[in-house]
């Protein structure tokens, strides 16, 4: 019994001591924050804040009536302190009362059972007040557009995603609602983060990071405008190339990201091709950057908005489309039939291809099998790319810009045979 008692008791002083430390943490980032203050002017500062957290602490301890007297009396001197400072200016953040308020609730999770998400949560909380600036600085760069694009990728992750059911429907059940839209989110991801980066470096940091965060978006998109760019001399061949070659390469990585997510079961052998095609793009993108002259002015590729709705709604009911198919191919012709159908995707939409894959049920097709199904759409992407390479760029010029991705395509056909013999 006095053993018991003893833990209990110490971990009462240990919760409390959790609870302070919170406290001052956040005490820490609003007084630094409000440093510059007259003496008094303050709603609250550190010690403050330290006392707020024992306060929240203390309430989950003592019996539920005196505790929520306790919260109830913090509270009020929260917003007594804010009326009083806001007859003394106008310029009154509400910030830190609802951190104050934030910070007796972290207090009394530390004493009620749950320290660990509270000691989180208060990090999480100094390292959002302390990012102030940037965030106002990110606000003032985001255009309506980009602000429009983040609301609709929250529709469609947050919203949508989880009321949709994780069970097969329709023809040879080939229809799971939530896994057809999980794809729809993860490309759509990618089109966000490469928008919104193409945008942000594409005018500092030059031609090459345009190709970069473009081809998160689409790389065949950028392989057209740089192979434009060559043929009306407004960008010099080895940026040009090298441009090409590395957006070539972000989308085999982009792909192989987007296989451990849903086909994990097909990576290892899609890897095993895709590597030495990714790692030839790249060697030769080195290659000609050494030649290269990069200009600042990279006059960024148009992608065009990449969170139009409709967009979206057209890939899920592509992939649902496709999804069927595949399930059809393999019923009717085996797993060849889906190596056949996936290649024939490849002409308009790898990431289709990989994600109308993912379909399948479980163990319907061995992982050797899938890689290979997964790489050849790929690959016959990466040929079409060149081709619209030179068909952008007649000549020489578009000949040399198209180069890395035929090498590319070599090096994973090679290796593909090399697997085949030995």
């Amino acid at each position: 019994m006095i053993a018991q008692l003893i833990d209990g008791e110490t971990r009462s002083v240990l919760t409390l001591a959790v609870a302070l430390a919170i406290g001052l943490l956040i005490g820490v980032e609003r007084g630094w924050q409000h440093r510059g203050d007259a003496p008094g002017s303050r709603v609250a500062g550190m010690r403050t804040f330290g006392v707020l957290a024992l306060l929240g602490g203390v309430a989950g301890i003592v019996p539920l009536v005196f505790g929520a007297i306790l919260l109830f009396a913090g509270a009020a001197a929260l917003l007594i302190g804010f009326v009083r400072q806001r007859g003394l200016s106008e310029n009154v953040s509400a910030t830190t009362i609802l951190v104050g308020l934030l910070t007796m609730a972290f207090g009394y999770m530390t004493t009620t059972g749950h320290p660990i998400e509270a000691m989180g949560a208060s990090v999480a909380v100094t390292l959002l007040l302390s990012m102030r600036e940037t965030l106002h600085g990110w606000l003032k760069g985001l255009t309506l557009t980009e602000v429009q694009a983040i609301g609709r990728f929250a529709l469609l992750s947050a919203v949508i995603l989880p009321l949709l059911p994780d069970a097969n429907y329709g023809p040879l059940d080939a229809w799971n609602p939530r896994r057809i839209w999980m794809v729809v989110v993860l490309v759509s991801g990618f089109s966000l983060l490469g928008y919104v980066a193409a945008r942000k470096l594409g005018t500092k940091a030059g031609l090459l990071a345009t190709a970069f965060t473009g081809a998160l978006v689409s790389s065949t998109a950028v392989t057209v405008s740089l192979a434009r760019r060559l043929r009306d001399g407004s960008a010099d061949q080895a940026s040009v190339t090298a441009g090409i070659a590395l957006a070539s390469s972000v989308m085999f990585f982009r792909v192989t990201i987007l296989t451990a997510i849903l086909a994990p079961f097909a990576l290892l052998p899609l890897v095993r091709l895709m590597f030495p095609a990714a790692l030839v793009a790249l060697a030769l993108a080195a290659i000609s950057l050494r030649r290269a002259h990069v200009s600042g002015d990279a006059r960024d590729v148009k992608l065009g908005n990449p969170f139009d709705l409709l967009p979206a709604l057209a890939l899920a009911a592509l992939v649902a489309v496709l999804a069927l198919a595949v399930r059809w191919a393999q019923q009717e012709y085996g797993n060849a039939g889906i190596a056949v159908l996936l290649a024939l995707t490849g002409f308009a939409d790898v990431d289709a291809a990989v994600l109308s894959l993912s379909t399948l049920a479980p163990g319907s097709i061995s992982g050797p099998e899938a890689g290979i199904a997964l790489a050849a759409p790929v690959l016959l992407n990466t040929l079409v790319k060149g081709v619209l390479a030179i068909i952008a760029c007649p000549g020489w010029g578009g000949v040399k810009a198209a180069r890395p991705l035929v090498a590319s395509v070599a090096a994973a056909g090679a290796t593909m045979l090399w697997m085949h013999l030995f």
